[in-house]
């Protein structure tokens, strides 16, 4: 974390051993490197994965890198059965959690539908999300400062969201559906914030994105798609332009401790948000549209079936 200094970081969630982080897809890339950081702070950290070994390994890693309490949990964002599963065990823990970082992704994938009907990108960066985070906002709120922070990325800028189209073939390309995916980030966590402060909750709601990082997700879209090559020319490039993961963690860092508004859009503040060090960034005009946003949240609970719950405080613990 060169550059970053971790202790002037405020500390108004009071990240210590009791208190309750947990980031999805956190075995690898920026997700790791956050968790390393918020065990080395002394949060009890969950990394919610979906391979058990990639997970195990991950655990031993972060362990012996930050000398913190971490373990893994398993979910499956692209389903809903998967991540019902995984709230209700946390749900039965009991136990309050004051970070939820919502950071796993895939990236430029062939068409296909996940067992729910979702396209698998649009399934897995936004509706699994959403479904986590409806349903651990119980325990978000037993917490004495809880926050979600959804990860977004620069991407999001090229992203138009067609509500009426996203699981159809007719209109998919690989690209285009990532890119959706991210703004739909970006318009669920601003929505989530402005739904969190009209029911007077506690939870604050910010985004934030990597800027350029170099992670496995770009190699491994061209893996999926069959271009080994590609994924290795992909995976070179990333190391020879892109801030390393650890870097491109800050703002995922920043936006889950730093006291930064509801609402905020957190990344790098150097050469066009592609790296630096994090600070409050302006997202797309398209973002900030509260009308596609709430519509986008229409669409997200009649897919997912969850409404909207009361929010409202509860003691903290």
């Amino acid at each position: 974390m060169t550059g970053y200094d971790l202790s002037a970081l405020p500390r108004q969630h009071g990240l210590h051993h009791g208190r309750r982080v947990l980031v999805t897809g956190g075995n690898s890339g920026i997700g790791f490197e956050a968790a390393v950081v918020f065990a080395s702070l002394g949060a009890d950290v969950l990394l919610a994965c979906r391979d058990p070994g990639r997970a195990s390994d991950a655990v031993s890693r972060a362990v012996a890198r930050s000398g913190g309490a971490v373990r893994a949990v398993a979910i499956d964002l692209s389903r809903l059965a998967s991540v019902q599963a995984c709230a209700d065990a946390l749900l039965e823990e009991d136990v309050p959690l004051d970070v939820l970082v919502n950071n796993a992704g895939v990236m430029a994938l062939p068409f296909g539908l996940t067992e729910d009907g979702f396209e698998r990108q649009v399934g897995t960066n936004h509706f699994g999300h959403f479904a986590l985070t409806l349903r651990l906002l119980p325990l978000l709120e037993r917490a004495a400062a809880p926050r979600v922070v959804t990860v977004s990325s620069l991407t999001h800028t090229k992203g138009t969201l067609d509500l009426d189209h996203l699981h159809d073939e007719a209109f998919y390309s690989p690209s285009g559906a990532y890119a959706a995916s991210k703004l739909a980030n970006l318009l669920f966590a601003y929505e989530l914030e402005r739904r969190l402060r009209a029911e007077g909750a506690r939870t604050r709601s910010v985004a934030c994105h990597p800027g350029m990082s170099a992670t496995r997700i770009t190699g491994g879209a061209a893996l999926e798609r069959g271009l080994p090559g590609l994924a290795r020319v992909l995976e070179w490039g990333n190391e020879l332009v892109a801030q390393p993961a650890s870097e491109g963690a800050l703002p995922t860092v920043h936006a889950a401790l730093a006291d930064v508004p509801g609402a905020s859009y957190v990344g790098p503040t150097r050469w066009w948000g592609t790296r630096g060090l994090p600070g409050v960034m302006e997202s797309s005009p398209r973002s900030r549209d509260a009308a596609l946003a709430a519509a986008l949240w229409a669409r997200s609970e009649a897919a997912t079936g969850l409404a909207y719950p009361s929010a409202r405080p509860a003691t903290v613990a």
